[in-house]
């Protein structure tokens, strides 16, 4: 959970960077242009929810593993690379295989000793019982050698168990794809030390894919319950997923739902893992009654989008600052609805692109 909340706050932090350094261009290039002019704001309105919004996404494999050595030795030979097409059970990497080929014949010759010193417990029990059938010997001398004989038994199947794993130690020396699939990355060379868990090569099957999107945790109830579910794929075309499901829990720091949506494989042969997505929740009741259907509507143009990125500038004093927000759907008269980010009554620029000039200031009211 630790990890979780850490990378969430990396990812975060990056793309406010990212954002901001693509503004900080941007005002480069056109502070020249009347930057110093009083940029027009609005005040963000509340409007009545509607049971149907919008949202981005991003694809992903739905079987995508990493596979890693289970043995410790040089990586002698990697025998793909980033892009490859590999089949299942086709070699991804040979670990260095000398000592596990040492502990294979040791196992061979212990169960060669065991099979000798069981056969010797053997006659020698077989020895007894005529003996003592005789009369030569007690019965606790024929107890003594038959309760060897079975120790001797025993021993001969601990030793082909020790055998048997010492052979499958040595089949885990060459590494292979568990599974069709495309290499998304290699995280060994040739010569590095492999340890059991290390990741050898990142591997995904190209389909099926599935859009998975982080549904605001005051939206969940809303998709929980629409009729229609909908995801624009990066072709533009609009399609039904086969299937999809929310994970039972919200992220502590984001206070999102991730929803996870099979698309059909025809829909996605053009498509690669980590493009864009919007999905689109429709015809469901809106829950909460009036309490919860205020929902904060800005102008169209007041959204500032750079790739996946969204913000608005948001007045603060006699200046504007940039604050990055999660859109909805689209209203009627060039409006969005804002689903995380900003509350009704707070002031941004109406114009997002003339905001992010330098020397902009806010218009007076």
């Amino acid at each position: 959970m630790g990890i979780e909340r850490t990378t969430s706050m990396l990812s975060s932090t990056m793309m406010r960077s990212a954002l901001y350094a693509a503004l900080a261009g941007a005002a480069a290039l056109h502070g020249s242009l009347a930057g110093a002019a009083p940029v027009a704001t609005t005040t963000v309105q509340g409007a009545a929810r509607t049971g149907a919004f919008e949202i981005d996404g991003s694809l992903q494999p739905v079987r995508q593993s990493t596979v890693a050595a289970q043995v410790s030795g040089n990586v002698v030979q990697l025998a793909v690379k980033a892009g490859d097409r590999v089949r299942a059970g086709q070699l991804i990497a040979r670990i260095d295989e000398r000592d596990t080929q040492a502990g294979l014949a040791r196992s061979e010759a212990a169960v060669t000793q065991a099979a000798a010193e069981e056969r010797n417990a053997r006659l020698s029990a077989e020895r007894a019982r005529e003996l003592r059938a005789r009369g030569f010997v007690s019965q606790a001398a024929l107890d003594t050698a038959e309760t060897q004989f079975k120790a001797a038994q025993a021993g001969v199947q601990q030793a082909q168990a020790a055998r048997s794993q010492a052979a499958l130690a040595r089949g885990f020396t060459a590494v292979t794809a568990p599974f069709d699939a495309l290499v998304l990355a290699t995280h060994v060379e040739a010569g590095d030390l492999a340890t059991p868990g290390r990741g050898i090569a990142t591997l995904y099957a190209p389909t099926p894919l599935r859009a998975v999107v982080q549904v605001p945790a005051s939206r969940a109830a809303v998709a929980r319950a629409a009729r229609t579910v909908e995801v624009r794929m990066p072709s533009g075309e609009w399609v039904t997923p086969a299937r999809g499901n929310d994970l039972p829990g919200a992220d502590p720091v984001s206070q999102t739902v991730e929803w996870r949506l099979d698309l059909p494989a025809a829909a996605t042969v053009a498509a690669i893992p980590g493009q864009s997505v919007r999905v689109r929740f429709g015809g469901a009741d809106v829950p909460g009654g009036s309490a919860a259907a205020a929902a904060p509507v800005v102008p169209s143009a007041a959204v500032l989008r750079r790739g996946e990125l969204t913000a608005v500038y948001v007045v603060q004093g006699e200046r504007f600052v940039l604050r990055a927000v999660r859109t909805g759907a689209e209203r009627p008269g060039a409006q969005v609805e804002v689903l995380a980010g900003l509350r009704p009554g707070d002031r941004i620029a109406s114009d997002a692109v003339r905001a992010g000039l330098a020397d902009a200031t806010p218009a007076s009211k």
